[in-house]
């Protein structure tokens, strides 16, 4: 390896995965219907049909991947908690066969020496919730707090790092606002109260793992964030209000309550009242604003951005292709690594002292079907340097974790879509390493004492 590939001995190097993606077993031992259970019986909601009722069939494999981690030399192993296979109905009732899965997991990690790293939220709300609102009423954050509370009193023991949220602006936009995944409601900027209730029940889950789980427990949110980038061609003063104004939307609206106990300012979007219209209550911020022992960062690619061509439209900006001729991954986004030195130094630039710890929680690209991919291993070398070159500017980051260690259901796009260092065959669910977990697994190995 490389300098530029050499990290410290206590930095931890990862692997991600989600629960509805990869689990399977979505009707089995007592397991209530998540949202995107629902989402994938309508009618070209999901290509070509698919869904995740089998996925990787990890719910059965558990001990096989568990031994694909430890050949990789995993430190941590991400995963996901499907909270309607622990509350079948979002609350109340206990399912504690769901439990006992996850205690399996935790343990098998555990005797493997690897550090389990669970998300109690990536995005498959049970849909008893989803029935009575979502995320766009408030009592889901109270449900969510108490799911935290009770997955803490049977894993917290053990676990030590948490994650109580993925991505919040990604299902808030794709899930409320556009509707392109579960549930699929199409509320454009009428979905705002998502981000709100997201955060809020993040800030109450913090209590509950605070308050249940053990005392060197760290708590963490995954946040997906993007660079802000305009084209070269348009740099006017419209431009530039059209980029702060998505800066505001996709990066500070998740990152400013929480590290700064305020949101940013959302004028652009017919937000002046700092109350939301009621929504944003007395003392949610103090909630919402708990200390974090770390910040999750998933980063894929910048966002190019101008001012909107139709500003009656709605947005105070439209996306843009970037001007450059980047390599563009088999999902068609641009493979951009500088782009994650440039986030996580604009992050210490713009927060100093309240940035706690980073960790990279997803980094990874979809790349064509087969074991020899040598896309993937450039793409993976050229974000841990870019991790690397951050780390040189001064920046802690703690940890690396690549999405994905299998091919999975790749929401929307079904299993078209591979991002794994293990190639799965969903008809036989045989699973083949490819090259770049060879490559990884050295890579991790070189870091060793």
């Amino acid at each position: 390896m490389t300098d530029l590939l050499r990290f410290p001995a206590d930095f931890v190097w990862g692997a991600s995965t989600a629960a509805y993606q990869i689990e399977g077993a979505a009707e089995e031992d007592g397991k209530g219907p998540s949202i995107w259970d629902t989402f994938v019986r309508r009618p070209g909601a999901v290509r070509d049909g698919h869904t995740g009722a089998v996925a990787c069939d990890h719910y059965h494999r558990l001990d096989e991947d568990v031994a694909l981690m430890r050949r990789l030399g995993l430190d941590a192993y991400r995963f996901s908690i499907s909270w309607p296979r622990v509350l079948p109905a979002g609350a109340g009732r206990v399912e504690p066969r769901g439990l006992d899965f996850y205690d399996r997991l935790v343990d098998a990690l555990l005797d493997a020496g690897i550090e389990p790293t669970p998300t109690l939220f990536h995005w498959d709300l049970p849909q008893a919730l989803e029935d009575e609102g979502g995320w766009m009423v408030r009592d889901t954050a109270y449900r969510f707090g108490e799911y935290a509370a009770v997955v803490a009193e049977r894993l917290g023991d053990r676990v030590r790092r948490w994650i109580t949220l993925n991505e919040p602006f990604v299902h808030m936009s794709f899930g409320y606002g556009f509707g392109v995944h579960a549930p699929g409601r199409a509320l454009m900027l009428d979905a705002l109260p998502v981000a709100h209730h997201q955060l809020l029940g993040h800030g109450l889950a913090v209590a509950a793992l605070r308050a249940g789980a053990r005392p060197d427990a760290q708590v963490l949110i995954a946040n997906n964030c993007s660079p802000v980038r305009l084209r070269a061609d348009a740099a006017s003063a419209a431009d530039r209000l059209a980029a702060d104004a998505y800066d505001a939307l996709h990066n500070r609206l998740f990152n400013d309550p929480l590290l700064l106990g305020r949101y940013p300012d959302l004028s652009a979007y017919g937000l002046a009242d700092p109350s939301w219209g009621g929504v944003v209550q007395d003392d949610d911020l103090k909630v919402i604003a708990a200390p974090l022992d770390g910040l999750g960062v998933n980063y894929y690619n910048p966002t190019w951005i101008t001012a909107p061509a139709d500003p009656a439209a709605g947005l105070p900006f439209d996306l843009a292709e970037p001007q450059e001729a980047y390599r563009r991954t088999a999902f068609d986004w641009p493979v951009v690594p500088d782009g994650l030195t440039e986030l996580l130094v604009g992050l210490k630039a713009g927060y100093g002292d309240a940035l706690p710890p980073v960790w990279i929680t997803e980094n990874g690209c979809s790349e064509p079907a087969g074991v020899d991919d040598r896309a993937r291993i450039d793409y993976l070398a050229g974000h841990v340097g870019a991790v690397a070159r951050a780390r040189e500017q001064g920046v802690d980051v703690r940890g690396y974790f690549t999405w994905s260690l299998l091919d999975n259901f790749e929401w929307a796009e079904g299993y078209h879509q591979r991002f794994g260092l293990v190639e799965v065959d969903f008809e036989t669910q045989t699973r083949t390493p490819r090259a770049s977990f060879e490559w990884y697994r050295a890579l991790i190995a070189a870091q060793r004492p």
